[in-house]
């Protein structure tokens, strides 16, 4: 459990690799599910925990509030995500990992939150420690609602898309959008896309990255020809894009020295 927000209890699903220690100080990763911040499961990057734990990194999937559960907005998301890298930093000498090595990951509704750690001041529960950083030191996003708000660049049906969102933040969405709110100092991201998405339209990631990198942040963008929202899930499709991106993500982790290149992970197994 890694907080409580009235009398909801948050947990983290812990994968640990074969014969961990809590000496190790291992990278840590924590996935948060998607779901329009409104529904979800922890469920949904167990296989990817499975997969990256095997490779030596300590893997999470956590739950946080939605509002089909907890009658939330986005906002109560953002501050969720934030407690879990904290708390996964607070706690990395029990769990066995480098708590300068922590990554956050997502997908959707998630991918959003995660990319949030990554770049938003502010939105942290006043409760908690505030000298225990809860930005992560890198970001792995897959189809990530990152424009929240009007911006240039973006069509008339994208406008109507972001538009629409305005009722789920709970604040103003600008606030809460992380292309609205990227600066120099951001983590090394890595992102997957569908680039026939249409519910997270490419266009906006690709803003995002061009912003990162012209802030002077690393930020890759990998799209995928036809692949539509969701494309990188568990079970869909025969598994063949689950398999691209985690042999991406893999590539992602071992540039960064978070796995090791002769590792299970690595080989895509």
């Amino acid at each position: 459990m890694y907080k409580t927000a009235g009398d909801t209890k948050l947990n983290l699903y812990v994968y640990y690799p074969p014969g961990h220690k809590t000496t190790d100080k291992r990278a840590a990763i924590v996935f948060f599910f998607g779901g329009g911040w409104t529904n979800g499961s922890p469920v949904q990057f167990e296989q990817h925990c499975k997969h990256l734990a095997s490779g030596g990194m300590v893997a999470m999937t956590a739950d946080y509030r939605v509002a089909s559960r907890h009658q939330v907005k986005a906002v109560s998301c953002v501050a969720d995500a934030k407690s879990a890298i904290r708390f996964v930093r607070k706690e990395a000498g029990r769990l066995g990992v480098d708590p300068n090595r922590i990554v956050a990951a997502g997908g959707s509704a998630g991918g959003h939150i995660a990319a949030c750690c990554g770049v938003l001041k502010g939105f942290d529960e006043s409760s908690e420690d505030a000298s225990i950083s809860s930005m992560p030191n890198a970001m792995a996003l897959f189809n990530p609602a990152v424009v929240l708000a009007g911006a240039e660049g973006l069509n008339g049906a994208n406008e109507e898309r972001v538009a629409a969102l305005k009722e789920r933040m709970g604040v103003e969405p600008r606030d809460l959008s992380p292309y609205h709110n990227v600066k120099k100092g951001a983590p090394p991201t890595i992102i997957f896309h569908g680039k026939a998405d249409p519910t997270v339209p490419y266009a906006t990631v690709e803003m995002f990255t061009k912003a990162m990198t012209e802030a002077g942040n690393q930020c890759t963008l990998v799209g995928y020809e036809g692949q539509a929202h969701g494309f990188f899930n568990y079970g869909r499709g025969g598994n063949a894009y689950y398999e691209k991106t985690v042999a991406a993500l893999d590539e992602f982790l071992i540039g960064l020295g978070y796995i090791s290149g002769g590792t299970k992970a690595a080989a895509g197994n």
